[in-house]
């Protein structure tokens, strides 16, 4: 099903370079017709005017070498090559006053090849008011600052990890790897503009299946995520986000549901090239012991008591330019605890360097230390690199 449907994407691409107009995008962003066509476009409505239109083909892909000194049951250290991901995205406007996004995304060297190719976003946005845009479809969950963001421009060798856990991409509910994304429908706005047209206040909330990716509510109780943030001065941003709901499965005696009451309190400053950015997250809620992986493991409905029912983690990073739009170095903390407490808590130490040979290729660099308290092995390190081009 899901090679079908990366198979619907590209034919989707092909398509749209027979009909769409002759233009070729260019590195600055701007436009250059190759040739003029006297044939009717079938997007187009009777009087002409374009019913899809702003067609753009894009994708990017991210590889990486890691070297990491936490030995295995067996004593050994692991070092290797990975194609961390290829992503393939879509993106138009319908009747102008609509967005609509398709992006697919494919993984090298898993465990779970059938996870890969995946369809990751699938929506369409009205956009006609800039303090009311209505999202339906499978989108990033309106939950903290750096969930939505481009892995790339994260700038580090991961998403912190109570990002990772606590919003939806390796969730301690056991719910597949999501990439921080449900299904579901999302009304969202910029209000109280200042003289200068910049808003001040930016709110967003949604409800959500609460299953992940590509997969339909089993408890048919929703997720409702929500949060806002002001914004003083240009390039700041001060938010709080609140999300209550449940991860359920099937098992063999009814239906299980474990709950997510959720709370994340975040800053970032980003101007004249550099970047501050922290943010706090606290969750209640169990999970099962089994992540689902495969479609089997969606009847393992075994509640995992022993971590506990709270968690919660914090980061702070800095990114700073020593060439401006060049190089960069940065620094990360980054702590988790898992079960709440500090005998289970993992901390990552960073430090590294970003190199943009251009806009559309980048070298990510990183040492980390690493304490992990909850380990055989409490103190290791890890060396990351990763190159990444865009299209």
């Amino acid at each position: 099903m899901k090679n079908k449907v990366w198979l619907a994407l590209c034919a989707t691409v092909i398509v749209q370079g027979a009909v769409a107009n002759d233009h070729l995008e260019v590195e600055d962003g701007s436009a250059v017709q190759t040739n003029q066509s006297t044939d009717v476009n079938p997007t187009q409505i009777v009087t002409g005017t374009p019913i899809v239109k702003g067609m753009k083909f894009s994708g990017y892909a991210m590889s990486q070498y890691q070297y990491n000194g936490n030995s295995d049951k067996k004593g050994n250290e692991s070092n290797y090559f990975n194609l961390r991901m290829v992503r393939l995205s879509l993106d138009g406007r319908i009747l102008n006053d609509f967005a609509f996004k398709l992006q697919a995304q494919i993984n090298g060297n898993t465990s779970q090849l059938g996870e890969s190719p995946r369809l990751v976003d699938a929506f369409v946005e009205w956009q006609r008011y800039d303090f009311a845009k209505l999202k339906i479809g499978q989108f990033k969950r309106a939950f903290t600052f750096e969930n939505p963001m481009n892995p790339i421009d994260q700038g580090f060798m991961s998403y912190a990890q109570n990002i990772m856990n606590l919003a939806g991409f390796t969730d301690r509910t056991g719910e597949h790897s999501s990439n921080g994304r449900d299904i579901g429908i999302q009304l969202q706005g910029d209000v109280l503009k200042n003289k200068f047209g910049r808003a001040l206040l930016h709110y967003q909330v949604g409800v959500y299946n609460g299953q992940g990716i590509n997969v339909k509510d089993v408890d048919n109780q929703k997720d409702i995520i929500g949060g806002f943030w002001v914004m003083p001065v240009k390039g700041m941003r001060l938010g709080a986000f609140g999300w209550t709901g449940s991860y359920a499965r099937k098992g063999t005696d009814g239906i299980k549901s474990v709950a997510k009451r959720r709370y994340a309190v975040s800053g970032e400053y980003a101007a004249n090239d550099w970047t501050f950015r922290s943010e706090y997250i606290h969750s209640t809620g169990l999970g099962f012991v089994t992540t689902y992986k495969q479609s089997s493991d969606l009847s393992k409905d075994e509640i995992n008591t022993q971590k506990g029912n709270k968690a919660d983690g914090l980061y702070a990073l800095v990114i700073a330019p020593l060439a401006t739009k060049r190089l960069y170095v940065k620094a990360r903390y980054d702590m988790y605890r898992q079960s709440a407490e500090w005998g289970t808590s993992k901390t990552f130490y960073e430090l590294g360097v970003n190199y943009l040979f251009c806009k559309n290729l980048q070298l990510n660099m990183e040492y980390a230390f690493v304490n992990d308290r909850s380990a055989t092995k409490h103190n290791y390190n890890i060396l990351d690199a990763q190159l990444s081009f865009r299209f």
